[in-house]
Parts: C-alpha cells; structure tokens; sequence
C-alpha cells in the first residue's frame, strides 16, 4: 500500500474536555483520518510521540499530524511544538486555540496550519486536506519513496525531555554521563541523578552515536568524553566516570579502546 492510500494518523491533544470531544467528532468525520488517538495534556502527548520515536515512522505507535491545542498547564503547547523539532521525523503539526495572538510564533515552529476556536467544519477540512497533501508528497514522517535516511539525529535534539510526578524537565543532553537498560525504558544518569525515559537503549545507541554515546555492554551506554579512567584487572575491564565504576563486556572492549585512542590521538595534535 502506497503512502496515498494510507489513512492519516492523528494525534489530537487538548486539557479541556470538550474542546477534545469535538476535535475527535471532527476527525472522526473525515475520510482521509484513520488512527486517531487522543491525549489529554501536552505531557500525555510526549510520551506517546517518544513511543513512536522508538516505534519508528512507519510503526504501529508513529503519528503523521498533532492536532494541539497551545494554552495548556504543564508544558504548552507551543513547548511541545519545539521539542518534537529535534526529532529526526517530526510529525506535522496544527495548532488548534481560541487565542489569535500566538500565530506568527506557530508558524515559525513550521506548523501546516492554525485553526481559531469554535472549529468551523469547512476549515477544518481544508487544514485535513492540506495535511494529506503533505503526507502524499512525502513531507511528513513518512516518506514517499524508500530513502536513504542519512545519519541518525538524537531524538530530542539538545534537552531530553522527563517527567517526574506530573511535571517535565528538560535534561541536556551534555550532562547525561552514561545510560542503564530497564525493559522497554532506558535510565538516563547525570551528575546530579537519574531520570527515566521510555525508550529503548538500542534506539539511543543509535540516535546518540553521533553525539558521541558508545556501548560499553549489552545494558549500558557511556558518554565517551566523560570516561576518566579505563582499568584492566584480571582481564576484566572497567571505566570509572565520577565515582562509578562500570563493566565492559568483551564484546564491547575493543571498540572502545579504538575510540578512547582516537580521543586521545586527537587531543595530541
């Protein structure tokens, strides 16, 4: 089934009731929606889009649009607008407020369109067709045509968003020193504590390669530049980062010593 035949999939996040009701009853109505799932608060929202980002764009969890409301407690909606523009495939986004005033701020956020509450069905439609179109064309999360995709992108750009008892923080990226496999979650470690993310530690070994991260074993992954000893005793080797000291599997032992030499072969020159 090409891209053109695929039904829309739909995320729609609004904190009023109502106001949510009518966006589903509305999406519901068009042919051209098929998932839609919807998420009370911009947070909801962020969990279900990191879902997707280890789901990968053409996954069962991937969402092609978020219909998102702007004026939300918590995280905003443009705030969650300007996260998922560190996503490597962000889905498309429209805004849809009863504000007028933060328009041109949702255009520079790229947003497909921007829709005034009370929701007119007519222009509704039309912000609908226009993200189709888009999708159609390939402009969406997924592609027209296979593709190379080119190197990976960390999922969230420079700040990891968590969530800790109902509010989000924003961890960057620069101060996670190393990161534990737990299940379908990975717990992200900084000077300072840890957080919880659910994601996939083989997604972030790939996303964050590039941003320098290496596995050290099946369970964990390290920030190569903050690595500060690398011990042998007994043939079992370690890494010491602040005062934690980690395992290397023998798998793993020989990539980093190669990547630790380079490191240092470049600090010499």
């Amino acid at each position: 089934m090409g891209v053109t035949d695929v039904p829309l999939r739909v995320l729609a996040v609004d904190d009023e009731e109502p106001a949510l009701a009518e966006l589903l009853y509305l999406l519901g109505e068009d042919s051209r929606v098929g998932t839609v799932v919807p998420a009370p608060a911009a947070t909801e929202a962020l969990r279900l889009l990191s879902r997707a980002v280890a789901d990968g764009p053409d996954g069962t969890e991937g969402f092609d649009v978020v219909f998102l409301d702007i004026d939300m407690p918590g995280l905003s909606g443009l705030e969650l607008a300007r996260l998922l523009g560190g996503f490597a495939a962000p889905p498309l986004i429209v805004f849809v407020t009863a504000h007028e005033d933060f328009a041109v701020r949702a255009f520079d956020l790229k947003a497909v369109d921007y829709l005034l509450k009370p929701l007119r069905k007519e222009r509704f439609a039309e912000a609908v067709r226009r993200v189709a179109e888009l999708v159609r064309a390939g402009q969406g999360p997924r592609p027209a045509a296979p593709a190379d995709p080119g190197p990976a992108a960390p999922p969230f750009g420079d700040q990891v968003p968590v969530e800790l008892g109902g509010v989000t923080r924003f961890v960057p990226l620069a101060d996670i020193t190393y990161v534990e496999a737990q299940g379908d979650y990975a717990r992200l470690h900084t000077g300072h504590g840890s957080h919880l993310v659910r994601i996939p530690l083989s997604t972030l070994e790939e996303q964050w390669r590039p941003r320098g991260f290496v596995r050290i074993h099946r369970s964990r992954l390290v920030a190569l530049g903050r690595i500060e000893e690398l011990r042998v005793d007994g043939g079992n080797l370690t890494v010491r980062i602040g005062d934690r000291v980690l395992a290397v599997s023998r798998r793993n032992a020989r990539e980093l010593r190669d990547l630790l030499a380079g490191r240092a072969a470049g600090r010499v020159r």
